[in-house]
């Protein structure tokens, strides 16, 4: 079963569990995987990658939507985001720890051959197709400036 077919079944036992949240979250998730199966030269196809893709690109955006709600005093709505966020991030492999991510980098360095911080195009090139999925690019971009700098 891929990602589109086990959001579609989850929407249905949010139905019947009466979940609010996680059916409102899981019919944007939804949309958004329509929006890429009909997206010119798509072929309606949305492959497990590309879903992926998607909702990391949601949970980022819930958490900064969260970080503005509470600089703005607003508990209540980050509150709403951050659950939204939970019930995204159940679909996503389990996020790399800080030391796992900083041993799989010094591997990238010494294989790419990196020096300094100049070199970082090449590591960040190779880092965020490996580890796609597995840490955000934010948490590689800077491990990486730390190792290399």
């Amino acid at each position: 079963m891929d990602l589109f077919e086990k959001v579609s079944e989850d929407i249905k036992n949010a139905m019947k569990a009466k979940d609010k949240v996680a059916l409102e979250t899981l019919r944007n998730v939804k949309k958004f995987f329509i929006e890429a199966k009909t997206a010119p030269g798509a072929n309606d196809i949305l492959a497990d990658a590309d879903a992926l893709k998607i909702m990391q690109k949601l949970v980022k955006q819930g958490k900064d939507s969260a970080d503005i709600y509470v600089k703005q005093g607003r508990q209540d709505l980050a509150e709403g985001e951050l659950a939204q966020v939970k019930i995204i991030e159940a679909y996503l492999p389990k996020q790399m720890t800080s030391e796992e991510l900083e041993k799989v980098l010094k591997e990238i360095i010494t294989e790419v051959g990196a020096k300094d911080a100049k070199d970082m195009g090449k590591v960040m090139g190779v880092a965020s197709k490996k580890l796609a999925g597995l840490a955000e690019g934010r948490a590689i971009s800077t491990k990486v400036k730390e190792l290399l700098g």
